[in-house]
């Protein structure tokens, strides 16, 4: 019995029998899914994530997607750095490998000194070290830098960006070079009349046309 079921396995494997079906049909491989998130399907997903943070929901940043490119651009205000670099740590972790385009504006807002707080503090040196300016330690030396640097900002008649703002010991620096004696003028009166103030050193310098 034994050399028989040896004799057919031998020719079995010879092909000499049917051991497989006589008619096979190729079968196609199915095709793949592709897992790729639409444009909606990305920035749904983004907007859970900064929806999930009180802070940056109540910022409501602008979010464009390019799903195909897997790119990001976020826009829009926010009041803290520390917000800013929140916003697109979130983004990133919504989809493996997304690039973020940061477009946020970091302004801080319009806060009374019995509400400014030492994170706020950070942050406004941070931003006054990145522009090259010195702020001092204290809670009063940033929110002074804050407020002298909104001002000018919001005031038309003075270039912000031209003008460099130190504060130490609540005494403020004005460096720079301004276009016109107007200009100057204004930037003094902006800091002097900034709440807190001791004195301003006026080093602006007028440039020649």
């Amino acid at each position: 019995m034994r050399q028989l079921l040896l004799a057919l396995l031998l020719v079995c494997l010879a092909g000499q029998i049917g051991c497989r079906p006589t008619t096979e049909s190729a079968v196609e491989a199915a095709p793949q899914p592709d897992h790729r998130l639409s444009d909606s399907d990305l920035k749904n997903r983004i907007g859970k994530q900064l929806k999930s943070d009180a802070d940056l929901n109540r910022a409501n940043l602008s979010v464009e997607v390019d799903a195909k490119r897997d790119w990001v651009t976020l826009s829009g205000t926010v009041g803290t750095e520390s917000l800013r670099t929140r916003a697109i740590e979130m983004a990133r972790a919504a989809h493996p490998g997304l690039t973020v385009d940061d477009r946020i504006e970091v302004k801080p807002p319009a806060v009374k000194r019995s509400e400014y707080t030492p994170e706020m503090a950070r942050d406004e040196v941070d931003r006054a070290l990145a522009r090259g300016e010195t702020v001092g330690g204290s809670l009063d030396d940033a929110w002074i830098h804050a407020k002298i640097v909104a001002h000018l900002i919001a005031d038309t008649a003075t270039p912000e960006r031209l003008i460099n703002v130190d504060v130490e010991g609540r005494v403020v620096t004005l460096r720079g070079t301004v276009e016109t004696v107007e200009q100057k003028r204004e930037a003094q009166r902006v800091a002097r009349q900034t709440q807190g103030v001791r004195r301003v050193n006026d080093l602006l310098a007028i440039a020649k046309n």
